[in-house]
Formats: structure tokens, sequence, C-alpha cells
């Protein structure tokens, strides 16, 4: 049984139809074919797929579709505004926080996620905020550089 649900992803408006069992990660890669969100683990241990759902980070392999229902949604696509990338974004380009790419997308929502709730973390607070998120590939100091520069940029420009 198919159930209809609608919400926003990146603004623009989507009407779908889901299994109950059914996983936000799959509507918005296969249904949607909005492929920004990656896969991992399937188990919500590696923050790969992590989306914002009403501006809260989830991990939308483990997050029911109907769940979404009536929900705004952002994904890392939906940072960048007028060409312009998000200074978190931006950031991991700058400090070369990005090597493989594969857990990008989820470690820059999460990182995003940390700065609006405090837009000055410290080293520790960042290390405590990105600890659901796995990299396998730059040992987390250009993450920690990445988001402390974000931090400053972002906080310059208020």
């Amino acid at each position: 049984m198919k159930i209809p649900i609608s919400f926003k992803v990146n603004g623009d408006p989507y009407t779908v139809l889901v299994t109950p069992d059914q996983v936000l990660l799959k509507v918005l890669r296969e249904d949607l074919g909005l492929t920004d969100t990656k896969p991992g683990c399937g188990r919500g241990d590696c923050g790969a797929c992590t989306v914002h759902v009403n501006g809260k980070p989830v991990n939308s392999c483990l997050f029911l579709a109907v769940d979404a229902d009536g929900t705004e949604i952002r994904t890392v696509a939906g940072l960048a505004k007028k060409g312009q990338l998000h200074p978190v974004q931006q950031a991991f380009v700058d400090e070369g926080a990005i090597q493989c790419g594969f857990c990008t997308p989820g470690m820059v929502m999460q990182a995003v996620s940390i700065l609006e709730q405090n837009p000055s973390p410290t080293v520790d607070e960042i290390r405590k905020g990105i600890e659901g998120n796995i990299c396998r590939c730059t040992g987390y100091k250009k993450i920690e550089n990445a988001i402390l520069t974000a931090s400053k940029k972002m906080t310059e420009r208020k």
C-alpha cells in the first residue's frame, strides 16, 4: 500500500507515493533523482546520508519517508545560493577537507547544523558535533579546520 506525502526539498515542493517502510534517502535518490545525499552504511552509523528535516540533522537512511510529510528538507545541494557556495562548503574546499568526497555531503550538513546552533564552537564542541559522521580519508583535522574557518567567516558577515 502506497501513501501520498508532500514536502519541500531545498524549497521545491514534491508529492510522492511511498510505502510505510520506505526511508527518506531512497525517496530523495530514487524517486526524486536528487543524488547529492549519499548512501553509506544504511544503519545510521556513518552519517553520509545526513540531511536537515525542519532544521534538524537526521540520518535519511533511517528516517521514514512517511514522517517527512509536511516538512522542509534541506540537502547539501540546497545550501548554495545564487551560484555561491555556502560558507561551510567553501571552507571545506579551501581547507582541503574533501578527499574521496564520500562523507562530504553528510559532514557538511552536520557542520552547518553545528554552526547554526553555536556560531563559535570550540574544537572540542566540533568534535562532539561530528562524532556521528565517519570520514576514512582526512583524519578529521582538515574537517575541524574547515568548520572553524566557516565559523569565522559566518560571524564576520553578521
